[in-house]
């Protein structure tokens, strides 16, 4: 309920299908935010430079995309035609003043063409700043975001700016940088800023207030800050991360020597966080930004238990990989469920590390010959590779209180899925195609194995072979790399001997010389 008379969230405006206009639909909050848009009924046009990059995208069937550049107000002016609500989720990166000048153009540029179109209203997401802090002693780029935000709430049309310090949700740039500091360094001698108080908040919440947004009354012009209901340092979050995640405790050492300057090459050395985005992020750092106002739920009421606190806004971006299933990037199997799991269209450096070893053969064998081999793997019969190798990680991982190989198979023949599979466990089967066995033994992270029988070209067929490893905290960096060197005769070895089973016609049911030899080494015979 509003306290001051004015309109709620909640009213028959929230009903209103609106056609809106995405600008950045190809970054990381415009990617999840259209389809949040199209879940609220509204009507989701995509302005884009390259609109390939939108292809991959789960919604791009559902969306109109137009090709334009938001400094280019032809381009912009002709995707504004028939707008109600305009999101302008863009921003330059670099340094020197040339970027500002680029967000400056392109803010005017955008609001100018808004105003001539008869949009209703601009929603811009910018950045938390400091109230005692003049605009002149802001980091360029925090210094660039509230002059955009001027630029909207200056113009005729009215604007939302929300502002947010933060963002918890895995792709997020802060986010992935708080987590590869935290994954990597179990002792951090790190810079001053550590210290600086901050107000994260969840993807989730972000994006709730977006879309809120889009039904606000005509007459609302005006920036809101929007956070979590949790104000924690760096080093705070950084070690709520760990608790989080599960790491050991970690020791952080703050210094003042590291400018920020150095702290982007710091951050460039331990993180894959690319320099363009780590150099705006630190800058930025030195700064305390903490809400002045919650007045953005007179508009967009919170639910009870919103916003999210920030360790439930951890798990949910940790989720995926604390539940044990592949991250949609890495397999390509399913579509993401929530704003805080990781998009396919995600850059590289997001989501974690994820370590790969992959194979590919061609096989003189049908698919169903290959697929019989596939299937009949592990137990008795064997891993068609150096089975010593397996049968000391199998010693090594009941050493260790695990499972080890003793479990073998339930079928010589046949899985299903939640099968368990030596010291692996059916986690996925397409039957003729693939199978996805996740590793129950104990390890420095989380690892499966994929095995997949596909058409090859010239009626042959093709065998794919896929190890996956995410690794958790320092000690599974380190693991990964230790085992490495042996992979090309583990796994090299292990493709190369399906193949040829298939190719000999031999099911791995069959008395194979793998089979047998797998046999002998088996613990306990």
């Amino acid at each position: 309920m509003s306290t001051d008379g004015q309109r709620d969230a909640g009213t028959d405006t929230d009903t209103e299908r609106l056609h809106c206009l995405v600008t950045g639909a190809s970054g990381y909050i415009g990617g999840r935010l259209v389809p949040e848009l199209l879940r609220a009924g509204h009507r989701v046009r995509c302005l884009a430079r390259t609109p390939r990059k939108l292809r991959d995208h789960p919604w791009a069937g559902d969306v109109e995309t137009v090709q334009g550049d938001v400094t280019d107000a032809g381009s912009v002016a002709a995707a504004m035609r028939g707008i109600d609500v305009a999101y302008y989720l863009v921003h330059a990166l670099g340094t020197g003043s040339a970027f500002e000048d680029t967000d400056r153009r392109a803010a005017r540029v955008f609001a100018e063409q808004a105003h001539s179109a008869g949009v209703r209203r601009i929603v811009y997401l910018g950045g938390l700043t400091p109230p005692d802090v003049p605009t002149g002693s802001l980091s360029p780029h925090l210094r660039s975001r509230a002059e955009v935000g001027q630029i909207f709430l200056g113009s005729p049309v009215p604007a939302t700016v929300l502002r947010a310090a933060v963002v918890i949700g895995s792709g997020s740039a802060s986010f992935e940088m708080l987590r590869h500091l935290t994954e990597r360094l179990p002792v951090m001698v790190t810079p001053s800023w550590v210290r600086t108080r901050t107000q994260p908040i969840g993807v989730r919440d972000v994006l709730r207030y977006l879309v809120g947004s889009a039904t606000m009354p005509d007459d609302v012009n005006r920036a809101f800050d929007i956070g979590g209901p949790d104000v924690l340092t760096y080093r705070e979050m950084m070690c709520r991360y760990a608790a989080v995640a599960g790491l050991p405790r970690r020791l952080i050492v703050p210094v003042p020597v590291l400018t920020p300057g150095l702290s982007s090459h710091w951050v460039g050395l331990v993180t894959p966080v690319p320099a363009s985005l780590a150099r705006p992020l630190t800058e930025s750092l030195r700064h305390e930004v903490v809400c002045q106002e919650h007045d953005i739920a007179r508009y967009v009421p919170d639910p009870p238990g919103l916003p999210l606190p920030f360790d439930e806004a951890l798990a949910l971006a940790l989720r995926r990989v604390r539940e044990a299933a592949v991250a949609t990037r890495w397999s390509s199997a399913a579509l993401p469920g929530a704003p805080s799991d990781p998009l396919p269209t995600d850059p590289d450096w997001a989501g974690g590390s994820l370590y790969q070893d992959e194979r590919e053969l061609s096989v003189d064998a049908s698919r169903k010959a290959l697929w019989q081999v596939i299937e009949g793997i592990g137990g008795d019969n064997g891993w068609y590779s150096f089975p010593l190798a397996w049968a000391v990680r199998g010693w090594l991982d009941r050493f260790v209180g695990g499972v080890g190989l003793r479990r073998g198979r339930r079928d010589a023949e046949h899985l299903r899925v939640g099968d368990s599979l030596d010291f692996w466990r059916v986690e996925e089967i397409e039957p003729g195609r693939l199978l996805r066995l996740r590793a129950e033994m104990r390890l420095p992270g989380l690892a499966w194995l994929e095995m997949y029988a596909e058409a090859g070209p010239e009626g042959r067929t093709r065998y794919r072979q896929r190890a996956l490893f995410h690794p958790h905290g320092l000690l599974g960096h380190a693991y990964w790399w230790s085992v490495s060197p042996f992979h090309a005769v583990v796994f090299g070895g292990m493709a190369r001997n399906i193949t040829q089973a298939a190719a000999n016609g031999m099911s791995a049911h069959r008395s194979s010389p793998h089979a047998e030899r797998a046999r002998k080494n088996r613990p306990g015979r």
